[in-house]
């Protein structure tokens, strides 16, 4: 089952330490964490996603590198997250084999047919609601789309883009199998805390759809 919150840890949102949040997220039951960050140093994201591969990895908790699949292969880390500007995802996967997970961004229905055709592991779509995380995000394309994103692909579908705890609910009804959360998880008082809330928010329609990718 793809697990059915995909949390990212968004280096400029942090309040505390990468190893901190992330393991305050492990501990929740979080099992796939995003590390992203675009303005450290090559040699910085390698570090943190060394750091956090060896702490994560023991329990099972995957964790995605976003956008460098050079840096994903040496830091040993569960897998990579490409957009649309990156290496493609058979580039990607290249660097990053099974049993290594490699994701795509979408944000058209034309990229997630390209996408569906690809080995990519799951397909992100989005953004489906109005976020601040990106500075120069993509048009919002709203829960209509997943449903008809659903129709193209039999890939595990994650929904990204401004998702909170309030709104999640309608994102899993539309199809979506996993919402990607970054803002609402680190501006929460207890991040802990409000992880296992989505975890186990419509827990019966979260994940199921497509087999187990581990």
């Amino acid at each position: 089952m793809f697990p059915r919150l995909y949390a990212i840890i968004d280096g400029e949102l942090l309040r505390t330490s990468e190893p901190a949040f992330a393991g305050m997220l492990a501990d929740s039951g979080v099992e796939l964490i995003q590390y992203r960050n675009k303005k450290i140093s090559p040699q910085n994201l390698f570090r943190i996603c060394r750091n956090l591969t060896e702490q994560l990895h023991p329990g099972g908790t995957r964790l995605i590198v976003n956008d460098r699949p050079d840096v994903a292969a040496l830091a040993g880390a569960g897998g990579v997250h490409v957009g649309q500007e990156d290496l493609g995802v058979e580039q990607a996967r290249a660097l990053c084999p099974h049993p290594a997970w490699v994701g795509i961004s979408t944000h058209t229905l034309d990229e997630v047919r390209q996408a569906a055709a690809t080995s990519a592991d799951y397909v992100a779509v989005g953004p489906i609601f109005l976020t601040r995380t990106k500075r120069n995000p993509e048009p919002v394309v709203g829960t209509d789309f997943i449903r008809q994103a659903r129709r193209l692909t039999d890939k595990p579908l994650v929904a990204i883009g401004g998702i909170t705890l309030e709104n999640a609910g309608e994102v899993y009804a539309a199809g979506a199998d996993s919402v990607a959360v970054a803002r609402d998880l680190a501006e929460a008082g207890d991040p802990a805390q409000h992880a296992r809330r989505f975890l186990t928010l419509y827990a019966d329609r979260g994940g199921g759809r497509p087999p187990s990718l581990n």
